[in-house]
């Protein structure tokens, strides 16, 4: 009976080893720069990212060409889409859905279309697309990710897209040889202040080859770095600075404007 529980053991590594990917190539990956600063006058910017796919002795002799695909998240929260109807002349909320730990920046670049690169299922299992991300929401007591075309999920995409917080191109990253790559980052001038995750998927033949991730942060300087961290820091100094501040400028208005 003892001879038994080595050759399980050795079964059981067999297995692990089958069905642990071995990748054949190696993404090396930066960002121009890993700390970005915002100040009051902070219009936006970009980022660079560049790297390079490294290939070894087990990549395929006849594999010449990939597909790559970045995908930049940066720090999540909750939020509500609401649904305005206009009742009696006026506009007021009569539904909303509450997106659950969603990011406050989505982007999606790739070398060419998605469906060119991988099948539907390959999309939907890489979430390749927006419409493809998962976008937890809470439907009554449920937790749940929508069809794409359902209403509160195409209206908070298509608002968050049109600050630049949300997007996707399929025509960003640049090959530069067969194994250099680059794409730029834009950062819209209400960028969310965080750390960023940026995830690099490499493809070929429609299957996904390997990946890895690095990031960035953005952060706030100056005066406002200051009051949002006394903000956070000494929440109930900051409430009585403020209730003095907006005192004192009442009080400074109404010498200002007196009418004697």
């Amino acid at each position: 009976m003892k001879p038994r529980a080595p050759l399980a053991i050795a079964g059981l590594l067999a297995t692990m080893l089958a069905t642990t990917p071995v990748h054949a190539e190696r993404l090396i990956v930066s960002v121009s720069n890993h700390r970005v600063t915002v100040t009051p006058n902070y219009s936006g910017g970009e980022l660079v990212l560049f790297g390079s796919v490294e290939k070894d002795a087990r990549t395929p002799p006849n594999r010449d060409s990939y597909d790559l695909v970045v995908t930049v998240s940066g720090p999540r929260a909750d939020m509500v889409t609401r649904r305005k109807e206009r009742k009696f002349g006026i506009w007021i909320n009569t539904d909303y859905r509450q997106f659950l730990q969603v990011p406050g920046y989505l982007a999606l670049f790739s070398n060419r279309p998605f469906d060119q690169i991988a099948s539907p299922e390959v999309q939907r299992r890489q979430q390749l697309g927006l419409n493809n991300v998962l976008l937890m929401q809470r439907v009554g007591p449920d937790y749940a990710d929508v069809v794409p075309n359902d209403a509160f999920r195409s209206a908070f995409v298509r608002l968050r897209s049109e600050r630049g917080l949300y997007r996707e191109a399929t025509s960003a990253v640049t090959f530069l040889t067969p194994t250099l790559f680059r794409t730029g980052i834009p950062l819209p001038a209400d960028v969310p202040i965080g750390t960023y995750n940026v995830e690099i998927k490499l493809f070929a033949d429609g299957a996904l080859v390997t990946r890895t991730d690095t990031a960035f942060e953005i952060v706030k300087v100056g005066f406002e770095q200051f009051v949002a961290t006394t903000a956070r820091q000494n929440g109930f100094v900051y409430g009585l600075v403020t209730a003095a501040m907006a005192l004192m400028t009442g009080w400074m208005a109404s010498i200002v404007f007196r009418k004697d």
